[in-house]
C-alpha cells in the first residue's frame, strides 16, 4: 500500500471518530452512557492525529495551477495561527490553556479544504461514512438527543444536494434521514434549516436550463451581502431580524425535553441571538479587541451565562457562542471576519461562475448560504459539521470537480455507493476503462 493510499484510508476512516466526537457533548436525558466516552486528553490526541493526516495529505492533492485560488484559505489559516500563538501569551490559567487548545482545533479546520480538491478522496470519505458510520446511527439513535441527529448525519445533508442523480433506493434513504432530522426536534431550528436548504437547492437541477448563471450570481451576492445589511440595521436600531415576535403575533410552540429530561414548551419565535451580539460587542468595547480579537484562549463577558467569577477567579466569560461569526470576531477580530468572508466569497464565486455543471453552482449557492447562516448559528468548533463545511468549501475550489459535466458528476456520485455493487477490482477497472473510451469518442 502506497503512502497516498494509506493517507486516503486514514482520512476516510477518520469520519468515525469525528462523528462520535461531535455527539459526545450532547448526552440524551434518558441515558448518560455516551458521557463516559468524553475523555478530553484522548480526543485531543485523536484530533491531532487527524490533522496530521490531513496536513500530509494536502501535499499530495494540491492541484497544480490552483494555488492562486487557494491563497484566501492560506491567508485565513496564517491569521488564525497568529491568533493561536498570541493565545499562548494571553493565557493565564489552566482553563485559558484548555480553551485555547479546544478552540484552536476549530480555527485549524480549514486545513481540511485541501483534501477536497481531489474528487476521489471526497468520494472515499463519503463511501466510508455510508458503509461504516451511518449504520452505527441505529445505536446512537437510542443514546443521543434528538437535536444531535443533525450533528451525526451531516454528510446526508451534503448528499441531498445531489439528490436528483441518486439511485431510487438511495433517494429513499437520504430523504428518510433528512426528514428524520428536520422533524425529530422542531426546537432545533438549525437542523431544520441546514437540512431544509439543500432540499430546496437541489430543485435547481430540474430548472438548470431555465436559470442563467447571472441570476445565480445575483442570488449569491444577495446571500453574501444580506447579513452585513441586517447587522447594520440592528445596530442602528431600525430593524432586528431576530425579534420575530414583534412582527409575527401568532404563537408557534413545540414540546421537547430539556437538558434535565423534563418536558418543556419551546417558543419557536424566541429571540435567542440578540443578547449574544450585545455581549460580544460589549466585550470588544471593554477590552478594545475590535481589530485582532482576544485570541481563542479568551471569550466574551456574559451576564446571561453567569457574570460571577469563573474557574480562574476572574469575571465570568463565555469561551464560545452558538453563532460562528461571533466566535470568529471574538477570537480573531475584524481582520479574521474579513478573511473569513473572502474564503466564502471566492469559493462560491468559483463554484458558480467557473464551472461546467449545475451541481457546482448549487454547492456555490449553498456555501453563500452558509456564510449568511454563520451570522445566525453554525457553531465553528471541531465537529463533523465544521469538517464537512470546509470539505464543501474545498470542493468549490477543486478544478477537477468544476470542470466535470453533469453526466460526469452523476458518475462520480454513483461511485460513492460502489460498496453495494459487490464488484471486484478487475470489474471496476473494466468499467472505468469503458467510461474513458466513451468520453474519448
Amino acid at each position: 500500500m502506497t503512502k497516498r493510499q494509506l493517507l486516503l484510508n486514514a482520512i476516510s476512516f477518520s469520519m468515525l471518530p469525528i462523528t462520535v466526537f461531535s455527539v459526545i457533548d450532547h448526552p440524551a436525558p434518558r441515558t448518560n452512557l455516551i458521557a463516559y466516552f468524553n475523555i478530553t486528553t484522548f480526543w485531543w490526541i485523536v484530533i491531532v492525529l487527524i490533522f496530521v493526516a490531513f496536513l500530509l495529505n494536502s501535499y499530495y492533492y494540491l492541484e497544480k495551477g490552483n494555488s492562486q485560488n487557494m491563497r484566501v484559505i492560506q491567508w485565513y489559516l496564517v491569521w488564525n495561527l497568529f491568533c493561536i500563538v498570541r493565545g499562548g501569551f494571553v493565557s493565564e490559567t489552566y482553563w485559558d490553556w484548555k480553551g485555547l487548545i479546544g478552540n484552536s482545533f476549530g480555527l485549524l479546520a480549514p486545513l481540511v479544504a485541501y483534501s477536497a480538491l481531489n474528487t476521489k478522496l471526497l468520494q472515499s470519505i463519503l463511501t466510508t461514512y455510508l458503509k461504516y458510520v451511518l449504520p452505527l446511527f441505529l445505536v446512537f439513535f437510542i443514546i443521543i438527543n434528538t437535536d444531535s441527529y443533525g450533528f451525526y448525519l451531516v454528510p446526508i445533508g451534503f448528499l441531498m444536494l445531489f439528490f436528483p442523480v441518486l439511485s431510487v433506493r438511495w433517494k429513499w434513504i437520504i430523504a428518510i434521514f433528512s426528514v428524520l432530522v428536520m422533524s425529530a426536534d422542531l426546537g432545533a431550528r438549525s437542523n431544520v434549516i441546514k437540512f431544509g436548504v439543500p432540499s430546496v437547492l437541489m430543485l435547481l437541477y430540474y430548472l438548470r436550463y431555465r436559470i442563467s448563471t447571472k441570476l445565480l450570481e445575483v442570488i449569491r451576492l444577495i446571500l453574501i451581502i444580506i447579513p452585513v445589511i441586517l447587522f447594520s440595521l440592528a445596530v442602528s436600531g431600525l430593524f432586528n431580524v431576530f425579534e420575530i415576535d414583534k412582527y409575527v403575533k401568532k404563537d408557534y410552540n413545540t414540546v421537547e425535553r430539556d437538558a434535565n429530561g423534563n418536558i418543556v414548551e419551546d417558543d419557536l419565535k424566541a429571540d435567542t441571538r440578540t443578547f449574544l451580539y450585545v455581549e460580544v460587542l460589549y466585550s470588544a468595547k471593554v477590552y478594545n479587541s475590535w481589530i485582532i480579537g482576544r485570541s481563542p484562549a479568551r471569550g466574551n463577558l456574559s451576564e446571561a451565562f453567569g457574570y460571577g467569577e469563573d474557574k480562574g477567579g476572574r469575571v465570568g466569560e463565555r469561551l464560545g457562542n452558538e453563532v460562528a461569526i461571533l466566535n470568529v470576531f471574538t477570537w480573531t477580530g475584524i481582520v479574521g471576519v474579513i478573511l473569513y468572508l473572502f474564503v466564502f466569497y471566492r469559493a462560491s464565486y468559483l463554484a458558480i461562475n467557473q464551472s461546467n455543471n449545475i451541481f457546482s453552482k448549487i454547492i456555490g449557492l449553498f456555501i453563500a448560504f452558509r456564510w449568511a447562516y454563520a451570522w445566525v448559528e453554525d457553531i465553528n468548533y471541531f465537529t463533523l459539521t465544521t469538517v464537512f463545511l470546509w470539505l464543501t468549501i474545498g470542493f468549490c475550489f477543486s478544478r477537477s470537480f468544476r470542470s466535470m459535466s453533469d453526466k460526469e458528476v452523476q458518475r462520480w456520485v454513483r461511485g460513492i455507493f460502489r460498496f453495494q455493487n459487490g464488484l471486484t477490482k478487475r470489474e471496476l477497472q473494466r468499467i472505468k476503462m469503458k467510461r474513458i473510451a466513451e468520453n474519448n469518442q
